[in-house]
């Protein structure tokens, strides 16, 4: 029982955590809105103990700012955080997609081809939020094509601010067509396993989406 105990736990404020980085990144939990210890541990049933820990990781992620009397609340995005976050992320996803090209099964190939289909068709509903949905699910499958750990805790521990802009930022018809035009190509250097392409690609994507989020920001002024 002692050597199953600290899994659990670990576990639990894991699963706190995600649930909080989903609210901020999809805009549920507004930027400066306090986020009440109590109150997430009345609605989970837990202690105070692996909510501060969740909060922790969020608070390493850029996501919660911790004041020591005032709790937590969520941080603002800036045009510093993007233009620090985007560049670091293009060239771990350009890596990815090096080792993804090299390393994909058949059957990854497939579940790509099948996730560009319902991209394509989300975007043509209109569909922003299931469009962004299954372009995360794309990017997370690049990534597990990679099939590198490292590299994957890495991603992960500096994507949130990434997603949350994503979600966030209102995209011009022109780039959001643009951008299903990109993956279009991501998908075929993923077919061909053009490792090269795809790290290209891939860059070339992330810093095409920095632009148009830093554009539509400023229109927001």
């Amino acid at each position: 029982m002692t050597a199953i105990s600290p899994i659990e736990r670990r576990a639990l404020h894991e699963d706190l955590a995600e649930h909080l980085r989903r609210a901020i990144i999809h805009g549920e939990l507004n930027p400066g809105e306090r986020i009440s210890e109590k109150a997430l541990c009345e609605q989970f049933g837990v202690s105070r103990t692996p909510v501060r820990e969740a909060l922790k990781i969020l608070s390493v992620e850029g996501l919660v700012k911790l004041n020591q009397n005032r709790g937590a609340a969520v941080t603002e995005l800036t045009r510093r955080d993007l233009e620090e976050a985007f560049p670091v992320i293009g060239a771990l996803e350009a890596l990815a997609g090096e080792l993804a090209a090299r390393n994909a099964t058949d059957a990854q190939i497939e579940r790509m081809q099948a996730l560009q289909a319902r991209m394509v068709a989300m975007f043509k509903k209109g569909d922003r939020r299931g469009y962004f949905r299954v372009n995360e699910e794309i990017h997370q499958l690049i990534l597990a094509a990679a099939d590198n750990v490292f590299l994957t805790r890495l991603i992960r521990s500096v994507s949130a601010q990434v997603r949350r802009a994503r979600y966030q930022a209102n995209l011009s018809p022109q780039r959001w067509a643009a951008a299903v035009a990109e993956h279009e190509e991501i998908l075929e250097a993923f077919e061909k396993r053009n490792a090269a392409r795809l790290s290209r690609l891939l860059k070339s994507h992330i810093a095409n989406k920095l632009v148009a989020l830093l554009t539509a920001m400023d229109k927001e002024r």
